[in-house]
């Protein structure tokens, strides 16, 4: 395999926002769109900045924006937004979502942007960009973001990887929470269930068994590696039936910690038998599509 798309994607990722900015002006032709600046900040009114269409982020916390917006009134906006003109006359915002917000409650009439002219498909790259790196999304964000990137701009899940500086696997694995009932959903959303959580659960095959799990995790409080048992015990009761009856010997730490990393980064249940130096991965998965997933990673397509 070679190394070149991870150094790519860590390149492009090192480059922060400016790679994904271009500096052209607007195009002289057009009198309606207003100049373009090259990166140098102008006060605009607030009230005439729309807001992001391609925004991924669904939950703030209001908490943290009060603190945030008083933060402003006492030190001042810091760090310029990022808008784009519309033929309106008016600006949308591409980054900057939370201290837009806080501005407003802080009561700014104008805060410093700076503009660039950027296309729909920039300026939601952007937007993915710039929550990633400043703050995290809850997985169904992060998902549905990925899915917008597939389904409005055609991209693959290689091209998702490079843009946002994700390995192919993560953006694989957060598209498959999508396949998630929306009650679960709305569980993983608000933090009740986490993403390994959620993952373990895509191994059943009907949305009512994943209900039905989703709840059982969440009345006994169970952690991750309890889910995976559990889950593991319904799937496979003869193999839950051995267990009961002869324990397995203890994995040794080493062995466990490659399991776990390869389980982390398939999306799948692994097992490692490791006898002296010498044994055997096991690697399962529930339908034909997760094992098509499997072997796009394994034969680095």
């Amino acid at each position: 395999m070679t190394t070149a798309i991870p150094d790519i994607k860590r390149r492009a990722l090192g480059k922060g926002l400016d790679s994904l900015l271009p500096r052209a002006q607007a195009p002289a032709t057009d009198p309606v769109v207003p100049e373009v600046e090259g990166g140098k900040p102008r006060e605009i009114p607030i009230d005439q900045i729309d807001r992001n269409p391609f925004q991924t982020r669904s939950q703030i916390n209001e908490e943290q924006l009060s603190e945030l917006a008083a933060s402003i009134v006492a030190n001042g906006v810091v760090q310029p937004f990022l808008v784009r003109p519309l033929a309106s006359g008016r600006y949308q915002l591409i980054a900057g979502e939370r201290r837009w917000r806080a501005s407003e409650l802080a009561g700014k009439a104008t805060i410093p942007a700076i503009l660039r002219q950027v296309s729909d498909e920039q300026a939601m790259e952007i937007t993915i960009v710039e929550n990633l790196q400043r703050a995290d999304l809850n997985p169904m964000e992060q998902a549905r973001a990925f899915d917008r990137l597939s389904r409005e701009f055609h991209m693959t899940q290689e091209q998702m990887a490079i843009r946002t500086g994700k390995d192919r696997a993560s953006v694989a694995n957060f598209l498959r929470l999508l396949r998630l009932p929306a009650r679960v959903q709305t569980r993983v959303e608000a933090g009740e269930l986490t993403f390994g959580h959620a993952r373990t659960l895509l191994a059943f095959d009907h949305a009512e068994d994943i209900e039905k799990a989703a709840q059982r995790i969440l009345r006994l409080s169970l952690s991750v590696r309890q889910t995976e048992t559990y889950v593991q015990g319904l799937l496979h009761p003869e193999k839950a039936a051995k267990t009961d009856a002869k324990p397995e010997p203890p994995v040794d730490p080493n062995v466990r910690s490659v399991q776990e990393r390869l389980q982390r980064s398939l999306g799948l249940k692994v097992h490692i038998e490791d006898h002296n130096g010498r044994g055997k991965v096991i690697i399962e998965y529930a339908r034909l599509e997760d094992f098509d997933t499997l072997l796009e990673q394994l034969a680095g397509e």
